[in-house]
């Protein structure tokens, strides 16, 4: 018998569908009669702040200056917090996504929510792929790589989030940070 990841409900349509409607039944997900604009663009400007965030963590923690001026020490290092705001990069861009299919996520299990509604009405739904061929005329983007993406960064922030850090992780957190830039640009096409 193989073993189950806890992702492999995404790929059954089934169980992804009794998820979508358990999230609705508890309040998770809505969908909106009309684009929310404002609070879609709240959502992608968070997502472009996180982003921010994680950069400039990123660059404290390696910048030798910057420590000095902050009055850190030379092992300091905040890498954990890289990942954390590079997720939410990746999570406050697929809420603005979201929106604009008119689908709103909420507590509680607003995380699994945004997830699970992603690939919902998104991915399984081939939103994503259409639109990712039309901007992408020469060469086809899988919808599979954004939705990975979302996957990699939601686990790793929850394994490095509550783990102590040493320096052996910028390799982690550099990554995570490429990861939300190749989401939100793929996202500020999508929006357009």
């Amino acid at each position: 018998m193989a073993y189950k990841t806890k992702y492999d409900y995404l790929e059954n349509p089934q169980e992804l569908n009794n998820e979508i409607i358990n999230h609705k039944s508890n309040g998770s997900i809505s969908e909106e009669m009309k684009v929310e604009i404002p609070l879609m663009r709240l959502n992608f400007r968070r997502a472009e702040n996180e982003l921010k965030n994680a950069e400039m963590i990123f660059k404290v923690s390696v910048n030798e200056i910057f420590k000095k001026e902050l009055d850190l020490l030379k092992e300091d290092t905040f890498y954990s917090s890289v990942i954390s705001h590079a997720y939410y990069a990746i999570f406050f861009a697929t809420k603005a996504l979201l929106l604009k299919e008119k689908v709103r996520t909420k507590s509680p299990n607003i995380h699994k929510a945004t997830l699970d509604a992603f690939v919902y009405y998104l991915i399984s739904s081939g939103k994503l792929d259409v639109k990712l061929l039309n901007i992408y005329k020469s060469a086809i983007v899988k919808a599979d790589s954004l939705l990975g993406l979302f996957v990699s960064e939601k686990d790793k922030r929850g394994t490095f989030t509550y783990q102590e850090l040493s320096d052996a992780n910028k390799e982690p957190a550099e990554e995570s940070i490429n990861n939300a830039n190749k989401f939100l640009t793929y996202v500020i096409r999508l929006m357009q």
